[in-house]
């Protein structure tokens, strides 16, 4: 069965500086995969890439059979890709529920999509602050609108580039419990983050990047066998 993603060969720079040299990654419906590596080593850029929002030099990327290489990122975030970006990017002048109106559409045609009420239940913490501003939410109340506002998309994949980062320890695992109910509903996700552990219980497998290449993949049962692998790749 073909992937649903399937990224072949490919290299991306910035201006002349090189940062990707060949990534090759496949991703079934329903899997959970990571990107995992040290900082610097071309996770995020991959992550661009795909999303449309870094041009490539050389390499295929195909989405459910279809080639995106070259597309706007508007036109790739239409086939069905939803980002949750470093960072959160959550607009300060919108309330909570303005974030949601803006991106919800039933991209995947589901039978049952995500909808603002669906968030709403799913975050309950957003409902309550529904009506406030994206600069008066806390650090995690903005992590969860960035989560929600890219499921009122209603994505066949989801991808999250540091969705735990900088956030507190509680508030941190009520993310992870939230991608665990995700990933138990069937969606497709590729997740960047640093908590090797929470991730290998998590995903289906995985790959580690290093300077600017895939390194090793495999699934979480090797991965968490072999703790060499860990200390040569992601510094733990």
């Amino acid at each position: 069965m073909s992937a649903l993603l399937e990224v072949e060969s490919l290299q991306a720079a910035y201006g002349a500086s090189q940062v990707l040299f060949g990534i090759n990654l496949a991703i079934h419906t329903g899997e959970v995969a990571t990107l995992l590596g040290r900082n610097g080593m071309g996770k995020t850029t991959t992550l661009r890439a795909i999303c449309g929002m870094l041009s490539v030099q050389a390499g295929t990327i195909r989405f459910s059979g279809s080639d995106l290489t070259g597309l706007r990122p508007d036109h790739i975030a239409r086939q069905g890709i939803a980002l949750v970006p470093e960072g959160r990017q959550i607009f300060p002048n919108l309330t909570v529920r303005e974030h949601l109106v803006a991106f919800a559409a039933n991209r995947s045609g589901t039978a049952d999509p995500w909808t603002i009420a669906k968030v709403f239940a799913f975050f309950p913490q957003l409902e309550e602050r529904q009506h406030h501003l994206g600069n008066q939410l806390s650090g995690g109340e903005q992590q969860m609108l960035a989560i929600g506002r890219a499921l009122t998309t209603n994505p066949r994949l989801l991808i999250l580039d540091e969705a735990t980062e900088g956030l507190a320890p509680l508030i941190r695992e009520e993310i992870w419990r939230c991608l665990d109910s995700l990933r138990a509903s069937g969606q497709t996700i590729l997740v960047i983050d640093k908590y090797v552990e929470r991730l290998i219980r998590l995903a289906d497998h995985h790959s580690i990047m290093e300077k600017g290449c895939i390194v090793w993949h495999g699934n979480s049962a090797t991965l968490d066998a072999d703790h060499g692998i860990w200390h040569r790749y992601l510094g733990i």
